[in-house]
């Protein structure tokens, strides 16, 4: 497992809107349908982790669906998320089930929102919006997956506040799009942690401590949407407007493709829709 889904990082072929099928074969497809209690959990970091493992106890599920999308902008050691794999195996609950580690992404759905139109985009809203339009993506990357799945809720470590501090990606307007995309595909998206605001709750769920940004993957636009002092420099108002007016339309239509089972262009409906 840990051969393959190395591979597939490294090579980031477009691998959706399924994983490869050595990754997931036809009869744990059909196990996994016949089952109750099952869901799709990010696998990323220290909150994804936390996230999963609240979820388990908190919604009752008895198999979890860990999986792993790849973006245009992240560095650092493989290894890292192996190793967020083992520590949540380590940890859950007796009786609940981690299935092997699922490695997916596009590399054009990922390109379409967040780098070919960056400087139109940038001009419209007043921002730089790769982080929204990443998580946005990465959320959206696992639809089929559970639709595949029967159906099944989707988990992710998505928080309001970090010890007082403001992520662009997940401040309210941004965690509303995400699940309004959800509920379009008549699906739920989890967010356990989403009023967690303190790290060493964090480290409490999780049973050890695990600095924020520790021990995973990064990305060479973090942070991007600070001002130098640090300060969150977007208006609520032009996160909602980037979201409404570009990024939720694109990942719907995409997503919608991929669902009818054909290969959307994904270039051509992001300059659709900034065309419109």
């Amino acid at each position: 497992m840990d051969e393959t889904a190395a591979r597939i990082f490294r090579d980031k072929p477009e691998a959706l809107p399924l994983p490869p099928a050595e990754m997931l074969p036809p009869a744990v497809v059909k196990r996994l349908r016949r089952e109750s209690g099952v869901a799709v959990v990010e696998l990323a970091g220290r909150d994804s982790v936390a996230a999963a493992l609240r979820a388990a106890r908190e919604m009752g599920l008895t198999t979890l669906v860990p999986t792993y999308v790849y973006t245009g902008s992240e560095h650092g050691s493989w290894d890292e998320v192996p190793q967020a794999w083992q520590r949540l195996r380590g940890r859950l609950p007796a009786g609940v089930e981690l299935t092997p580690l699922l490695v997916m992404g596009s590399p054009r759905f990922w390109r379409a929102l967040n780098g070919r139109y960056l400087q139109e985009l940038t001009r419209r809203f007043g921002f730089c919006p790769v982080c929204p339009g990443c998580h946005l993506y990465l959320h959206a990357a696992r639809i089929p997956l559970a639709k595949h799945l029967g159906g099944v809720p989707v988990v992710a470590g998505e928080r309001l506040s970090h010890d007082g501090r403001d992520k662009l990606n997940q401040v309210a307007p941004a965690q509303e799009a995400y699940q309004e995309l959800y509920r379009g595909f008549g699906l739920e998206l989890a967010l356990p942690l989403a009023q967690v605001t303190s790290g060493r709750e964090i480290e409490d769920i999780l049973g050890l401590p695990w600095p924020e940004g520790g021990d995973q993957l990064g990305c060479v636009f973090s942070g991007n949407y600070l001002e130098p002092g640090g300060a969150l420099g977007v208006s609520p108002d032009s996160l909602t407007a980037y979201f409404q007016r570009f990024a939720l339309p694109l990942a719907q239509d995409v997503t919608a493709a991929y669902l009818d089972g054909q290969a959307p262009e994904h270039l051509a409906l992001a300059g659709g829709l900034l065309a419109a």
